[in-house]
């Protein structure tokens, strides 16, 4: 008999612990034809409503429902390391709690591992109906930069709803970064994988976690963690600005030398112009570096990525 572990990420889902708990159970029977037991890992990721006490709830009924509950709110990366880790199937799924990761998905995902030989199946929506328009367009470029400066597979429209086999699951543990970024960490470790495309599904219930601006800040996140290529951008325009210069100092010596400037006003607006070019550009190509720098600071603290308030 195999068992497959279902780790469930929670930030103040309360409505939709339940509910998703009985959509996972629609698919008991096929289990039971495959002999799969499972094991539902619910993470609370230091929520402030009812969530934990929801879970405690159906684990008064059901002792194959566990909770992992975090001392305060350490994202959805350190709630998804943490299911991996405490995690004892044969088998492993992330899924959101919310629904949009359709739980009907799962036998044909499961039959990709157990019969076709997968090491892991991955899911991507194929639509963002309902989402805004301008965070589909900046989503979608996001994609098409990272996967022309990176060499991890990172998918457009990837979810991180993935069902992944013992082996692959110990890969992506072995990285053990603080700063994680799992959609590039998945393409990084390879294995054999298979994708599957839905239709994007709105939440059944509450409203997303997702702000903008956290979108924004992890998509550099992913950048600055699978790329280097802006470094490598900073260095090369660094060195264009110095060529540049260069020739205007060549130029404003032999102007001099030549037809002298009668006007010592003469200029001072291209002058102005660059200064402030070349400025602004070391300034922004700083804050490149700063980036690599404040990710590699908190690397070297050794901290932990989650503390663990109650386990049960």
């Amino acid at each position: 008999m195999k068992l497959l572990s279902v780790v469930v990420p929670c930030y103040n889902e309360q409505d939709n612990i339940a509910d998703f708990y009985n959509e996972l159970l629609k698919n008991e029977s096929f289990f039971k034809e495959k002999d799969i037991e499972l094991e539902i890992i619910y993470i609370d990721d230091g929520s402030s409503d009812n969530t934990q006490e929801e879970v405690k709830s159906l684990n008064e009924k059901d002792k194959r429902v566990h909770l992992v509950s975090f001392s305060r709110n350490f994202g959805k990366e350190a709630a998804m390391y943490a299911g991996l880790q405490k995690s004892k199937g044969d088998y492993v799924v992330i899924m959101d709690c919310d629904l949009q990761d359709p739980p009907a998905l799962l036998p044909e995902m499961i039959n990709a591992v157990m019969d076709e030989g997968y090491d892991s199946v991955a899911t991507r929506r194929v639509s963002r109906k309902g989402e805004p328009p301008i965070r589909s367009f900046f989503a979608r470029m996001f994609y098409r930069l990272i996967n022309k400066i990176s060499n991890a597979e990172i998918v457009d429209g990837a979810r991180d709803y993935r069902l992944m086999t013992r082996k692959f699951v110990d890969a992506v543990l072995s990285m053990e970064e603080y700063n994680r970024f799992s959609k590039g960490i998945f393409g990084w470790v390879g294995f054999k994988n298979k994708w599957i495309e839905f239709e994007n599904i709105e939440r059944r219930k509450g409203e997303t976690k997702w702000s903008f601006w956290k979108l924004f800040t992890y998509a550099i996140d992913g950048i600055v963690a699978f790329s280097t290529t802006p470094l490598t951008i900073a260095s090369v325009l660094g060195m264009l600005c110095c060529f540049v210069a260069f020739i205007f100092v060549i130029f404003i010596v032999i102007r001099q030398l030549t037809v002298g400037d009668p006007n010592h006003l003469a200029g001072w607006a291209s002058m102005a112009s660059i200064i402030l070019f070349v400025g602004g550009l070391q300034l922004f190509f700083v804050g490149v570096v700063g980036q690599y720098l404040s990710k590699t600071y908190l690397e070297v603290k050794k901290r932990p990525l989650y503390i663990v308030k109650e386990e049960l």
